[in-house]
This record gives structure tokens, sequence and C-alpha cells, in this order.
């Protein structure tokens, strides 16, 4: 049977490391890339009679996300915990939150493909839980044995958890990039997926159109968006084919393997109450007030979808230059400093630059915009030297590559540097262009029989006599005059 006879049906489960510096309930350092166990204090390795703290700033965090997706901020949340037997868990059960978590509901509207066949899709989100995470084993460097490294024990997390609203990899993988630029947008993770500060945990299963869902099996572990595109797309293909083979799936607990690109199983899957979940003795129910969610709120940002709009009305921009420039803070954030520079007339040129010559270069480069070498203010200065017609937007690429590799401090030290200046005087124009024609009669005589192409091969003509300093509209109305008088 084909791909079109079955639907797949994804939610994503996502462990967000929060941004504190200390854990979410000891005073021990959160910093990454520390020696083993030297940032494991007695809460996090669970000696006897020490007892948990939380960390107000975790929970912080976690209304600020609330917030932003437009959930629902519990008044009352209660921890509990989760009872499973594993070297790196030092209790012998994780903190986290069950049956209430502090954050219930809310949605994130993502945008699949480009151009005609993009569409959008809004995504229930069920929760959002505090947790602490587990330590970590270490199979490699030893031989015939396993190290622990409780450094991330204690660790906070916000474990996102998504309705199973996405059928297919890209709607998956939309879905985690949104929400990966949303916690960075609003300053509660640093998204660093290479560090484990992002995870996806994916849930796949395939039914028939209409039927009822499908047994699920839980990717876990996928630190990069090429991988939970792979995962779930071998997935996929993987139960189909199982069960067009007569076969049955059990609900598990896989891994996905770069190196082969396939998932294995490494356990059938519990259900919650294998874990025997009850509430922390050690930790009172969280209460949030109102004034506590009012006072966060007043703190956020401007978010990326009102941001959009009023990049649209403010800048009469596009729905699609909007939603791009609002895919991550920073460029955001630097489109609106360059239009600032060049003036608000002139955004849907910056717009251009920004999404044009300056992405393809950051690209190019494996640069994010941080690390941009032209400056909001060089570029702003440089659209606007464009704009007034001091240079064309041919020169225009040039001062952009010599302010890249630094050889001006601004467009206008560029420009006068390199003699970069357009010629707008009509006369020297009409003297080349009297040249030109001279020298290209076989070119006059198809324009004037009727072959346009003929017209642009002596408008090039002519930008090249005048090194393409020659103002590109003039040009064109000038030699239309002669051509045609």
């Amino acid at each position: 049977m084909s791909r079109s006879d079955w639907e797949v049906v994804i939610g994503l489960e996502v462990h967000a490391q929060l941004n504190t510096a200390s854990k979410i309930f000891s005073g021990a350092s959160t910093a990454f890339g520390a020696e083993p166990n030297v940032q494991a204090c007695a809460v996090d390795i669970a000696l006897p009679g020490v007892l948990p703290v939380l960390n107000r700033g975790a929970v912080e965090r976690a209304i600020r996300f609330g917030l932003a997706i437009g959930a629902h901020v519990a008044s009352k949340s209660v921890f509990a915990r989760k009872n499973y037997f594993y070297p790196d868990l030092p209790k012998g059960y994780q903190i986290s939150q069950f049956e209430l978590p502090v954050v219930q509901g809310g949605e994130i509207t993502i945008r699949i493909g480009e151009g005609d066949k993009a569409y959008e899709k809004t995504v229930q989100l069920t929760r959002a839980h505090l947790e602490e995470d587990a330590g970590k084993s270490l199979h490699e460097d030893f031989h015939g044995m396993s190290g622990i490294d409780l450094n991330r024990a204690g660790t906070p997390l916000l474990e996102i958890v998504s309705e199973p609203d996405m059928r297919s990899s890209a709607e998956a993988v939309a879905y985690a990039r949104a929400l990966h630029a949303l916690v960075r947008w609003i300053d509660i993770c640093d998204g660093n997926m290479q560090e484990g500060s992002f995870r996806c945990d994916a849930n796949v299963s395939v039914r028939r159109p209409g039927g009822p869902l499908g047994t699920r099996r839980e990717i876990k572990n996928l630190n990069s968006f090429r991988f939970l595109q792979q995962a779930i797309d071998y997935e996929v293909q993987w139960q189909i084919g199982t069960i067009e083979d007569g076969g049955k799936i059990q609900q598990a607990t896989v891994l996905f393997d770069p190196d082969t690109g396939e998932t294995r199983m490494m356990r059938s899957k519990e259900d919650a109450h294998d874990y025997r979940y009850f509430p922390d003795p050690d930790l009172l129910p969280l209460v949030v007030s109102k004034e506590w969610i009012e006072e966060v709120r007043r703190g956020m940002p401007e978010l990326p979808e009102a941001m959009k709009g009023r990049f649209i009305n403010e800048y009469g921009l596009s729905a699609y230059d909007a939603t791009t420039l609002t895919a991550s803070k920073e460029v955001a954030n630097f489109f609106e400093d360059t239009v600032q520079s060049a003036g608000s007339a002139q955004a849907k040129p910056c717009a251009n630059w920004v999404m044009g010559d300056l992405a393809a270069r950051l690209n190019r480069e494996e640069k994010d915009i941080s690390a941009s070498a032209v400056s909001s203010v060089q570029l702003g200065g440089l659209v606007g030297r464009i704009a007034d017609g001091t240079i064309s937007n041919n020169i225009g690429k040039k001062v952009f590559e010599a302010l890249w590799n630094g050889e001006g401090t601004s467009a206008d030290a560029v420009i006068e540097s390199q003699g970069l200046r357009q010629t707008n005087d009509a006369g020297a124009i009409e003297a080349m262009i009297d040249e030109v024609l001279a020298a290209n009669q076989k070119s006059v005589e198809e324009f004037r029989a009727g072959k346009e192409k003929a017209f642009n091969a002596l408008v090039g003509q002519v930008m090249k006599a005048s090194k393409g300093k020659a103002n590109p509209a003039q040009v064109n109305e000038l030699l239309k005059r002669k051509l045609e008088g």
C-alpha cells in the first residue's frame, strides 16, 4: 500500500534547560563543561537528611513561558516523586510535576514550507511542567564499566508537552524550531542543542485516516532538527512496514542511531503508573499569585507574533518578510536597528538586505547574525546611500563586500576611498551613450527592429563604460530617448 493509506500522528516532549545560575533544588552551579562531579552538592547526590529548596528563578521562567503561549498558569501546582531506578539517579526518584503542572494548555502557530505551498498550523500544548534533570552515564571512556557524572543532576528543566497534532516530520521540525526560537526569545533557555540544553522526544504512531490512534513509540533524546526529521521518517516507514507485513506495534522507547539512520528499541515503554508518582513530602505546593504573574508579564519582551503584526502595519512589509525577520530575536533586532539607521521609509530595502545579501554571507560562513562583520548601523548607512542616489544597488554590493572585509568603517568611507560615488551628470552619461551607440550599431539596428534584448545589451555596455557608476535610471531614460529619437 502507499503512504497515502496511512496517517502519521506525532506529539513532541521537549526538555528545555532553564538558564538559571543554580540548580532547581540546590545552590550548585549549572555551568556547562566542568570536570565530572564537581558541581554535585549534598542535595544533588541525595545524602541522608538533606532537603530540596525550590529555585524561584526557575518558576519565574516557567511563568514567562506560560504567558508567551497563552496558557493557564496554575495558581497552585504540586511537585511529585517519579520513582525509577537508574545509576545516574541518586535518590531513586526524580522530582517532577505530574497531576498539577504549573503551565496548562497554550498553543504555538507554525509555518511549514515555502512559496505557494506554504501553510500555517496551530499546535496545541498539553502542559509544561518543572522538573530536575538526572545525571549522566558515561560508557565510552571506561573498559567493561560505566562512569557516572552527577553535574547535571538537579539541573532545572521545563518539559513542554504537545498534543499529538502534527502529521509529518516537516510539521514536527517546524514546531520544534518555533519552540526553540521562542524559549530563546523570552530568555529562559540558551537553546544549545549540542550541550543538551534543548532535547526532543518524539511520540510517533500511524493509523488509517479517520481511524483510532495507533500504538506509539517514543524516540528519545534527539538533539538536532536534522536527526528529529530523519528519526521520524524512518520510524514511520518502519511502523507502516511492520503492520503491512502482519506484525503489531509494541509500545516502546527507542533510540535513533545517526550513523545508520535507524531507530532501535531501548526498552518496552512504561506507563505513568509504573513510575509510582506521589506528592513529594519535602516540598510544599507551589503557589503562584496573580501579582507575581502580572509582575512577570510587565517584564516580558514583545513576542514574535506581535512584532510580526507591527512590522506589517508599521513598515508595510509582507507577511512572508515579517515572518522571516521575526524567526529569531537577534535577526528582528538587527533589522529594526538597521531601519533606525536608514530611516523608516527604507524598511523594505533594509529587509531585502538582511534577508538577502547578509543572510547569504552568514550562511556561507556558518555564522549567526550576532557574529556579522557588518553592523546594523553600517548596513543602514549603505541602504541610505542607495536611497539618496549616491550609489546604485550594484555598487552597494561592492560596498557591502568592502565593509565585510574591514576595508572601511562606514559606507561613506568606502564610497569615498574607492571612488564609488554614482555619476548623475546627464551630460557625462550622454557622452558615454553616444560612444556606446557608435560602437554597437548592430545592437542599435536590432532594437529598432523590435528586439528588446538589444536595449538591455546597450544598457550593459553603458554601465560597463561608466565602471558601474552611472545612475541606472538615467542611463535607461537617456538611452531610450536617443534610440527613439
